[in-house]
């Protein structure tokens, strides 16, 4: 019998939702345990960080809105039961082949988690509350943030560095599988489901010359957050001359942390500012950054990475709500996953470019490279905000849905009788 009261409900699929996200950060301080045990490149490292983007991407283009048709729960609980699956391969891992069959599954899991643990949280929220959007936006950046820090300091002063995460998680996860059946279907069933399988994908004409302007600023920042994902904790300790793995999660932590912290202080301010102070962060943050690994300056780099970070946070938040703002409900859905198709490209392709360089030419070279591009980029981005004719702001109240930092939902709205009062359908 599903007893769970609604609000139980919803704090706990929140909680589920930040730990899927937990969990995709959690093995970004082991990567430097694991290419020691098996003994692999920077560019294997990297392309073990680039399959989990790219197969959560297809399984969102894909997945992103069957829980529309199947209902939020059964969608939800499958994700969870690959979490589980995806902790038992790290657990038993004794190859790289494991390591990619681990993050594939985890890739599967958040792609399909996120857009109907996302879409729950809405259904559950108080009438006329933004609780869930709020929600949704501080834990997925908040997850990526935790799940690099507290992995870290496990993996450096526990025992078992590669195990006693993997255990805990998937302990979490398994109380997931058991916890969600016990909640009512917040969401319908209705007949569709595999023709929702096909990906809509569009950039309608009128947005087509913002999306393109906005396209620098967007790759700039998820670069930077694949850069930090895969190869940050290697950095940190070449910046710190550290073998405490610590370090690696508090870059982790200071890119996600701070991006998310930025992006909610400074909700309220218009879509146009918000890309311009997002690139010009990104800019003097590259800038800090390339100084400090120049000279191996530890609280330089430190304070670069919090620099950039910010710019993370806004950068895309405004770039986000500059596209969407122009675009027309009905296509909205495919000119979202446009955006996150070029965001998370961007989180992978150059992140596994620059392991296959750190092989070549060594990490510190290569940071150095990445860094200067990165700025370059930034400042290009800027200069297009700046430049682009007819830019107007976009100014909405503190706590407006698109306010916040989206998180990859694709899921839509039910339909409403027109002139209904209602939520706008979730991005």
């Amino acid at each position: 019998m599903r007893t769970m009261p609604r609000a139980a409900a919803f704090w706990t699929l929140a909680g589920l939702f930040l730990m899927v996200f937990f969990a995709s950060a959690a093995a970004s301080p082991l990567y430097r345990v694991y290419q020691a045990q098996f003994r692999f490149s920077a560019a294997t490292l990297t392309a073990v960080f680039a399959v989990y983007v790219l197969v959560l991407l297809a399984t969102l283009l894909v997945f992103g809105s069957v829980s529309d048709y199947l209902g939020r729960l059964p969608v939800i609980v499958t994700a969870l039961v690959f979490s589980v699956a995806g902790c038992a391969v790290f657990l038993t891992a004794r190859s790289i082949g494991a390591l990619y069959a681990a993050r594939s599954l985890q890739g599967i899991a958040t792609g399909l988690a996120s857009g109907p643990i996302g879409a729950a949280l809405i259904d559950l929220q108080p009438p006329g509350s933004q609780r869930a959007p709020l929600v949704t936006s501080v834990f997925s950046a908040l997850g990526l943030a935790l799940g690099g820090l507290i992995t870290s300091a496990l993996v450096q002063y526990a025992p078992a560095p590669t195990h006693v995460i993997w255990w805990a998680l998937l302990a979490v996860f398994t109380a997931g599988v058991l916890a969600v059946p016990a909640m009512a279907e917040p969401g319908s069933r209705r007949p569709g489901a595999l023709a929702s399988l096909r990906p809509r994908v569009a950039v309608p004409r009128p947005v087509r010359g913002t999306f393109a302007a906005a396209v620098p600023c967007i790759v700039s920042g998820w670069a930077l957050g694949g850069l930090y994902l895969s190869l940050g904790p290697s950095l940190a300790a070449q910046a710190t001359n550290s073998p405490n793995l610590l370090w690696g999660g508090l870059v982790i932590f200071l890119i996600c942390g701070t991006g998310a912290a930025a992006a909610f202080a400074l909700r309220g301010i218009g879509s146009r500012a918000t890309m311009l102070t997002g690139c010009l962060f990104l800019l003097a943050g590259m800038a800090i950054t390339f100084g400090a690994i120049a000279t191996t300056t530890s609280a330089a780099f430190l304070a670069g990475t919090t620099v950039a970070g910010v710019g993370f946070g806004l950068a895309f938040l405004g770039s986000f709500r500059m596209i969407t703002a122009r675009a027309e409900p009905d296509d909205r859905a495919g000119l979202v996953t446009a955006v996150y198709i070029v965001g998370y490209l961007a989180f992978s392709v150059p992140a596994l470019a620059a392991g296959v360089a750190t092989t070549r030419f060594g990490l510190h070279s290569t940071a150095l490279v990445y860094s200067a591009s990165l700025a370059a980029l930034a400042a290009a981005a800027a200069g297009l905000v700046l430049l682009r004719p007819g830019g107007k702001t976009v100014s909405r109240p503190p706590g407006h849905r698109a306010d916040l930092v989206p998180v990859p939902v694709r899921s839509r709205a039910r339909p409403r009788a027109r002139g209904a009062p209602g939520r706008r359908p979730p991005r």
